[in-house]
């Protein structure tokens, strides 16, 4: 767990391994990293949703979702967009580089509230990122949940992330994973449309089931739209918000939205929630 005493201070972490998901000048790099005090694991436990602040040393840091299950041991994952300032720094690391890592932070999604339940996740672009860990979670304690269905869509074939484990999921018996694009593209063998209209296609089920959602707040909102139309409840549906944070620990007012603080109350919210304030999806 992050040091109480002086929750400011950053772990260091040695960069493990990097590749990019995605390509262009919003690209998205993957960062496999460790801590550089293996003492740290005796007391670091994340779940999934929860977040880190990950920067480098003289030029800052940023919140990320940690899109690595804690049933990953050994290591933390972090996939990244090319935006900023920040992020275009930790773009220039490489494998033996340092990155610090500030956390866990924020709450995570109540699975095991969720056991014997069927799960669905819908995501888009790099929403997925935190996604994966509650998917690989639940893909590493498999006889605790009921059915699982991923779905996924991005604007490209190559905006899709984590592509290898997509491949992976398409493939296994109890996964059941639907993914599209925006816009037909030759040799696309899957769906071709928008995420919300990929969910009315595949149209689950609500019945014993949980639905998590995470990307774009456009896709969000008609998303949630269409849960609601297939009979999914406000307390059914789940998804996160991405405020821009500064402090992490709820000090400086940056991320709120309506009473609520992004950093400490979220970032995982049901939309029980979040259905009655206005600027959540804005």
């Amino acid at each position: 767990m992050m040091d109480e005493s002086n929750p400011y201070l950053p772990y260091t972490a040695k960069i493990l391994e990097t590749w990019y998901e995605t390509p262009g000048e919003r690209s998205i790099k993957t960062f496999k990293a460790a801590f550089e005090d293996e003492k740290v694991w005796d007391t670091w436990e994340h779940k999934p949703g929860q977040c880190a602040m990950v920067g480098r040393l003289g030029v800052g840091e940023s919140m990320f979702c940690i899109s690595s299950s804690p049933t990953e041991e050994g290591y933390l994952r972090f996939s990244i967009m090319k935006m900023g300032k920040v992020t275009s720094a930790l773009h220039e690391l490489e494998s033996g580089d340092t990155i610090t890592v500030r956390g866990p932070l924020g709450n995570s999604f109540p699975l095991k509230e969720w056991e014997g339940k069927n799960i669905v996740t819908i995501g888009g672009g790099i929403g997925q990122a935190p996604l994966r860990p509650v998917i690989n979670y639940i893909r590493a304690n498999r006889a605790s949940y009921g059915e699982l269905t991923v779905i996924y869509g991005s604007r490209t074939s190559s905006d899709l992330c984590f592509k290898d484990e997509l491949d992976c999921f398409m493939s296994e018996e109890e996964t059941c994973c639907h993914l599209s694009v925006d816009i037909e593209e030759e040799g696309w063998p899957h769906y071709v449309g928008f995420v919300p209209s990929l969910l009315v296609e595949v149209s689950p089920s609500p019945e014993n089931a949980i639905a998590v959602t995470c990307g774009p707040p456009v896709m969000i909102k008609f998303v949630i739209q269409n849960l609601e139309k297939l009979g999914f409840a406000p307390e059914q549906i789940y998804t996160t918000l991405e405020n821009r944070m500064k402090c992490g620990i709820g000090k400086c007012g940056r991320c709120n939205v309506g009473h609520l603080y992004v950093c400490k109350d979220g970032p995982v919210f049901s939309y029980a929630t979040l259905k009655d304030i206005p600027e959540a999806f804005a």
